[in-house]
């Protein structure tokens, strides 16, 4: 066996690294459980492509207010137990939305407010797990570790939203109990790792260092133009708000078939980050990432105008497959060039800009979509996309020439 391809288990043979990857996996695979029982109970409430928008702005404000104070506490505390007691309050919540369709008090206002609360709990979340990984593995295996973490990841958003969707039928409180109870476990495993102690003497940073992330962000200019970029290509070119919209209204699916699609992009997903943890990036990284990004933007405008659920699905595939090769880079980029009393705020200044990327992303979808239809949002988002990736090509020309991931 080649060193290749024996490293990739080698990352799977640390047990911190596995309960970590068990975590993200049960964590990930709720949360989109939770989106597609969410989504689908809002619009057949409503019937208003605006409020699966505003569902996209309601998890953003949590994560502009708390973001920055999460990385500032995982650079002081016990981050695997920040992500346990996060992970715990998420399954409280999943819980009372089970109970409030039970009960029959879960409106339109409870709805957001219980969205709100568990966007709270993610954003604080989301730091405090990104900066638990590079202490997990050693640093040359790094990168396969990151790819496994995003295999992990795509695992759950594969599962997650199938599984939610078939678990609807039965009722939305089949969902949100079932999340709540796997979470209870994410939590869990969470807790249970035992990552390396801080190196005797290291800084724990004073309240004033909360924005000190920003200026290493600022300082760099890879790292600065990969999260930049990442930001708005998907601000941009994220279609996830619109799919409850795409299954119903045009592609004539129920909560099955909203669940496939949700699925659709995390399976091309899946099946590059096994790949790239297997055989890493080579170089030139730079170039490979902006033909990526292009393949989302084109990728997009097949999905806006199929109306065919299998094409429909498979553009969407493309999407993810693109999409995941862009988180890698990112990363690998943010975690390999940070030194680790740095690593949570750095985290979570590169949470910030997905957590705008995501969530922006879906109000400025609902938003468009509400004025013009979903069609022309969905469209307009992938030529957004390619714009994005011509114009930082021009911007950022040390990204265009990055060779190696490594400094």
């Amino acid at each position: 066996m080649s060193e290749t391809s024996g490293e990739a288990p080698q990352v799977l043979r640390h047990r911190p690294f596995v309960l970590f990857w068990t975590s993200r996996v049960l964590s990930t695979l709720c949360m989109q459980m939770l989106a597609v029982a969410v989504g689908w109970q809002l619009y057949a409430l409503t019937g208003r492509a605006l409020d699966l928008g505003l569902v996209g702005l309601v998890q953003f404000i949590p994560v502009l207010v708390l973001t920055l104070p999460a990385g500032w506490l995982a650079d002081r505390g016990d981050r695997r137990l920040v992500v346990a007691c996060c992970q715990g309050s998420v399954a409280v919540l999943a819980a009372l939305l089970a109970v409030g369709t039970l009960r029959g008090w879960l409106g339109r206002e409870a709805m957001f407010l219980l969205i709100g609360l568990i966007g709270c709990a993610r954003a604080v979340e989301a730091p405090n797990m990104a900066s638990l990984l590079p202490g997990l593995v050693p640093r040359a295996l790094f990168p396969r570790a990151a790819a496994w973490s995003a295999s992990a990841t795509q695992t759950a958003q594969i599962l997650g939203p199938a599984l939610g969707g078939l678990l609807y039928a039965l009722g939305p409180q089949a969902a949100y109990g079932t999340a709540a109870m796997l979470l209870l476990v994410g939590g869990a495993a969470a807790f249970a790792i035992r990552p390396p102690r801080r190196a005797p003497g290291a800084e724990r940073p004073g309240f004033a260092g909360l924005l000190e992330g920003f200026g290493f962000v600022l300082r760099h200019r890879l790292v600065l133009g990969a999260i930049s970029l990442d930001l708005f290509a998907v601000l941009l070119g994220g279609a996830v708000a619109l799919m409850p919209i795409f299954a119903r209204d045009i592609l004539g699916t129920g909560p099955a078939g909203l669940g496939m699609l949700r699925a659709a992009p995390a399976v091309g997903a899946l099946a590059t980050s096994v790949w790239l943890a297997n055989r890493p990036l080579r170089a030139p990284v730079g170039p490979r990432m902006f033909a990526a990004l292009g393949a989302f933007g084109l990728a997009t405008v097949v999905f806006a105008l199929s109306g065919n659920l299998a094409l429909s699905c498979l553009a969407l595939a493309v999407v993810g497959a693109a999409d995941v090769v862009s988180v890698v880079v990112r990363s690998s980029l943010v975690q390999l060039r940070t030194p680790d009393e740095m690593r949570g705020r750095v985290s979570a200044v590169n949470s910030l800009f997905v957590g705008a990327s995501n969530q922006l992303g879906d109000f400025r979808a609902g938003s468009v979509a509400a004025l013009l239809g979903a069609v022309p949002a969905a469209v307009l988002g992938g030529i957004g996309t390619l714009l994005v990736a011509a114009l930082f090509m021009r911007l950022f020309p040390e990204l265009r020439r990055l060779e190696r991931l490594e400094g």
